[in-house]
């Protein structure tokens, strides 16, 4: 079975299970429960395209869910101060083991009236000053930054190109790479284009097992090489965007594995992995003065033009 297959027995078996257990049938739902589970092992050896298909999962954790779980105390903060507030970026100060952090990422919907409101996670030039004007004030006053990216990219539309969107995108970019607190970042989703790495210049980036990060979307990239979208299943195969690839290219830190099925079937386990690592990374980065914090980010993205010249240098 391909993983859309497999998701879509789990969810009618989630359902079976759910009837029998209100119905008091322990002994039918003690049988969908092992059914659910020999179909949720079937979920391995994914392909790239599979991993497109999860990582795009409604069901997956979103922003707010990774800040509910691993945070204490979060005061969410609005606006840009020049524009207006845009749902797609989530975010404010929180406490991180009895430490102040700023945490901030892309938001989805859980569903399809939540995504119209989130414009589907991608923001606007609004979200990316407002993310910004987060940053600046976490590095005033020594916060740790936290960011979680799960975007298909930023907004293509009119009134973004109008507002400034590539502006705002490229001041990100700028700004984050001399910023003199640590900044950590997980891509819980999708992680495509400018529109993820506007809040994804961080010391440490982290991927979850089934996240994707690339410069477009599959669909995207076949439309353009090929004229025909269709062939996307191909495109994620040569884009070399899963965290394994990225792992091995040097992009990322390190992985974060997922319940077989997807991060929905288990999220906590998830939260407890993505807590470990916040709290190590951040001890580690607690002896370093606030230039060699920026100058430890500039080094690491400095080593990764590296490789990608010597790579292509081979190609």
């Amino acid at each position: 079975m391909t993983i859309r297959e497999i998701d879509e027995k789990l969810t009618e078996l989630s359902k079976r299970l759910d009837e029998a257990t209100s119905s008091g049938d322990t002994v039918l739902a003690k049988e969908i429960g092992k059914q659910y589970e020999a179909v949720r092992k079937e979920a391995v050896n994914l392909t790239a395209h599979d991993k497109v298909f999860l990582a795009r999962h409604m069901k997956r954790p979103k922003v707010d869910d990774y800040i509910n779980a691993i945070f204490d105390d979060f005061f969410i903060q609005r606006g840009d101060y020049l524009g207006k507030e845009d749902k797609s970026i989530y975010g404010g100060i929180a406490m991180f083991h009895g430490t102040p952090v700023t945490v901030l990422g892309h938001r989805k919907g859980k569903n399809i009236t939540e995504n119209m409101e989130y414009n589907f996670g991608m923001p606007e030039p609004e979200g990316y000053r407002k993310a910004l004007r987060m940053m600046k004030q976490a590095e005033k006053f020594g916060r740790p930054i936290i960011t979680f990216i799960d975007t298909p990219g930023a907004y293509p539309g009119i009134d973004a190109e109008e507002h400034g969107q590539s502006i705002a995108i490229s001041k990100n970019l700028a700004e984050m790479s001399a910023l003199k607190v640590p900044v950590i970042s997980i891509v819980t989703g999708e992680g495509s284009s400018g529109g993820a790495l506007a809040i994804g210049v961080a010391n440490v980036v982290y991927m979850l097992e089934n996240a994707v990060y690339s410069v477009l979307s599959p669909e995207g990239f076949a439309s353009i090489l090929w004229k025909d979208s269709s062939r996307a299943p191909e495109a994620c195969d040569l884009m070399k965007l899963t965290a394994d690839d990225l792992y091995n290219f040097g992009v990322i830190d390190g992985i974060i594995k997922e319940p077989l099925g997807g991060v929905h079937h288990n999220p906590e386990a998830v939260y407890r992995e993505i807590e470990e690592r916040i709290s190590r990374d951040l001890a580690r980065y607690k002896g370093l003065t606030p230039d060699e914090i920026a100058n430890d980010r500039y080094e690491k993205f400095r080593e990764i033009d590296l490789l990608v010249r010597e790579r292509r240098k081979f190609s």
